[in-house]
């Protein structure tokens, strides 16, 4: 159970928001949810997990330079920097938003934000085993037996959850591709657990304890996804009322509606605390991890206060400006970004793989999807280059295939050079977790 726990520093509060929100859809979701949990996601989270343990616990854009080349390696930095702050800035607001409604108001929204700033600024400076690691195991026992608590109650009140089917019943037509996969990241596959494989691999003593860390906490994050995706389809007499109460109480307050109908006031206020802890814990890995990925690119020591608050500042500084950003725009681009970071940590796992001569399909088609996925809504999307959804889907299809084709030309390369796989990669001295 320990190490099952010590897979929690990966979730996040898409893990509840993305099924939500993708229950608009229909059944469909749980296909994506389960397929995607078992093919994909868990997948990724193992190979990245374990690619980081056997490289001295490096860094995603560590791995990216050393598989994918060093150009790749500044873009993915820039990358994994931008995710972490969009994670760290919507949960912020996420986790003000849910202890709000839970108090009924009763603490002004912006002194709860102020509030998770300061604990947030804590965590990512303070050693990982002084706040982060005593308050996970507490955090996941909680959402783990909310999860197992709503689960039942659904189950004994006989909630009429529709069977499965691949029709799409989103209220405002929205395709299902690409848009179900980048809604559901999280309870399916999420690029935001590849930046903190790390965390997990600079403290993990046993390559056996990946299995379960890193495959196994994916599964029980599908299953927290099904469940609240049940519960989203079943409780609010279809998409367009769900769809209504999204756009009125947001999502947060659709976590409190459920937790009141199906528990009460009492279990349902445990409920919704074990859910906050997702965004909080979400938030604190985020900036920790983004500080860590900064301090190693520019070789930057840790183990100084001073140090880690000369990189930390700036980055709650701009944290501070994303988040007088409208949340639904914040939103789109961190389910993009996410899922793309994603796509590139499939691929440098397939790289591994191939140059290992080793299955690579298991990476291969599941990153091949997501790339598919991410470059089809970019390319449709408003905030992106806004194509008719047609014509997104042919370039997104050449785009995707020239990449492919790239990808197998330097792969040849790296395992004609005999490219060393578990090699550790340099990093700077005295740098603390």
């Amino acid at each position: 159970m320990s190490l099952f726990i010590k897979g929690f520093s990966k979730i996040s509060l898409d893990m509840i928001f993305g099924p939500i929100m993708g229950a608009l859809y229909g059944p469909v979701a749980f296909l994506w949810i389960i397929f995607g949990c078992i093919f994909a996601g868990a997948v990724h989270d193992y190979l990245t997990g374990m690619i980081s343990i056997r490289n001295g616990g490096a860094h995603l854009p560590a791995l990216v330079g050393k598989f994918l080349g060093k150009p790749m390696k500044h873009i993915v930095n820039i990358f994994s920097v931008l995710v972490l702050l969009l994670v760290g800035t919507v949960f912020v607001s996420s986790s003000a938003g849910l202890i709000f409604n839970l108090v009924n108001g009763k603490i002004a929204l912006i002194a709860l934000i102020v509030i998770i700033f300061m604990y947030y600024m804590l965590s990512t400076m303070l050693p990982i085993d002084k706040i982060i690691g005593k308050l996970y195991p507490i955090f996941g026992m909680l959402l783990l037996l909310g999860t197992i608590s709503l689960g039942i109650s659904l189950v004994i009140n006989q909630a009429p959850i529709p069977e499965v089917s691949l029709t799409n019943i989103h209220p405002g037509g929205q395709p299902i591709f690409p848009l179900l996969f980048l809604v559901i990241s999280c309870g399916a596959i999420s690029g935001f657990h590849a930046t903190q494989a790390p965390i997990i691999a600079r403290t993990t003593k046993n390559e056996n304890q990946g299995r379960y860390i890193f495959y196994g906490m994916m599964l029980a994050e599908g299953i927290v996804a099904m469940v609240w995706a049940a519960a989203a389809m079943s409780l609010f007499d279809g998409p367009v009322s769900l769809n209504e109460l999204i756009s009125t109480i947001g999502t947060s307050g659709i976590v409190n509606e459920v937790a009141g109908l199906m528990l009460g006031t009492f279990f349902g206020t445990l409920l919704v605390l074990s859910v906050i802890v997702l965004p909080l814990s979400s938030g604190d890995t985020a900036f920790r991890s983004a500080r860590m990925i900064i301090a190693d690119y520019f070789r930057v020591p840790q183990r100084l206060i001073s140090k880690r608050m000369l990189i930390a500042i700036p980055l709650f500084a701009v944290s501070i400006l994303l988040s007088t950003v409208d949340f639904d725009i914040l939103w789109r681009y961190f389910s993009w970004a996410n899922q793309t970071l994603a796509a590139i940590s499939l691929c440098v796992a397939t790289m591994y793989l191939y140059v290992s001569r080793k299955n690579y399909f298991i990476a291969l088609i599941p990153g091949t999807f997501m790339t598919y996925a991410v470059t089809t809504y970019i390319l449709n999307a408003k905030i992106g280059f806004n194509f008719s959804i047609q014509v997104s889907y042919i370039l997104g299809a050449i785009i995707t295939i020239g990449l492919i084709l790239l990808f197998f030309k330097y792969a040849k390369i790296n395992r004609h050079n005999g490219l060393e796989v578990d090699e550790p990669i340099p990093k700077p001295k005295n740098q603390a977790a």
